[in-house]
């Protein structure tokens, strides 16, 4: 109940109208009614489509049966909610229990009708899958990214109309700069979101893919895989190569500057979800080399310089 109530706040802010919930356990009823009773109407099941903006893919048979069998014996608590959409209604959430209800054999449901554009329509459903732990990490980022370029909006902007932290948005999306692969093994639950975030630092998608492997393999932890991640960073870094225009040549190693330049290197590798080699010479002259593997990666690290940037500026 807990969790209803606080989705019904979530719809009540972002609908911008009273949500007007029910505690009620609500049956299902045999005969229509286009008049609102206690702000619920009873719809025909098949009269209310799928919300178009829906993340979620993937719908879990054993937990839709078990809710189907809570319908059932309890009712159902929460009413759907709706807008209209010509002659028909179009659901703006409640999807889990309008499978249930079907499976159960019901033929109506009560529902809010409720007045909700597009982008209402988006925000609310990525609010209500955001609540439940049983979405994967890759729809919620596809929902967050398929918004973000539907409505031309910053990460910051839609942080804001979510009320959530702009880092759960930017940590999610960058989840699908990694190959399709390693994707597919968080969509089986083979790689978890942590192992996942571990290998983004790495750039190259040999190394990543390699790495996913080993974690699987020999059942790696989180932490042990960050540990081998900068490692193997590390290791890289020390070999003496330079690119100079087009051409790789051989020259001499870099002078690094010590365990203090190195927490630095780290640092701005944990910040920009990429490798990151600093690099000082004697004369205490340096240089930053950002790496990215793909023209996708290297606008995510110019968006998040340029917005901190412009932040300051703004701040100034």
């Amino acid at each position: 109940m807990n969790k209803e109530r606080r989705l019904g706040r979530g719809l009540e802010a972002l609908l911008g109208r009273p949500l007007g919930t029910t505690t009620e356990m609500v049956e299902p009823r045999h005969t229509q009614t286009d008049e609102p009773a206690q702000g619920l109407v009873q719809l025909h099941v098949y009269e209310i489509e799928n919300n178009p903006f829906q993340p979620r893919r993937d719908f879990d048979d054993a937990a839709i049966a078990e809710l189907c069998e809570s319908l059932k014996e309890h009712g159902m608590i929460q009413p759907l909610v709706v807008r209209r959409q010509g002659a028909r209604y179009q659901l703006i959430a409640g999807e889990r229990r309008l499978r249930a209800a079907i499976k159960a054999g019901w033929q109506q449901v009560p529902a809010q009708v409720r007045e909700a554009d597009d982008r209402q329509m988006s925000e609310v459903a990525i609010v209500e899958n955001l609540q439940r732990k049983d979405l994967n990490p890759l729809e919620k980022a596809l929902s967050f990214q398929q918004y973000l370029e539907r409505y031309g909006c910053r990460q910051e902007e839609l942080a804001g109309r979510l009320k959530i932290d702009r880092s759960t948005i930017a940590n999610l999306i960058r989840l699908l700069e990694l190959p399709e692969a390693i994707q597919q093994s968080i969509r089986s639950g083979t790689l978890s979101q942590g192992h996942a975030r571990a290998l983004l630092p790495l750039g190259d998608e040999r190394e990543q893919l390699a790495f996913c492997q080993r974690i699987q393999s020999e059942s790696l932890s989180v932490r042990a895989t960050e540990e081998l991640v900068q490692a193997t960073i590390h290791d890289a870094d020390r070999e003496p190569l330079a690119i100079v225009g087009a051409e790789v040549t051989r020259s001499k190693p870099t002078r690094r500057a010590g365990g203090h330049s190195a927490a630095l290197e780290q640092e701005l590798r944990t910040a920009l979800g990429t490798k990151v080699d600093l690099k000082q010479k004697a004369s205490g002259r340096g240089q930053i080399v950002i790496h990215f593997g793909s023209l996708e990666e290297f606008d995510r690290i110019r968006q998040q310089l340029c917005d901190r940037t412009a932040r300051r500026s703004q701040a100034g």
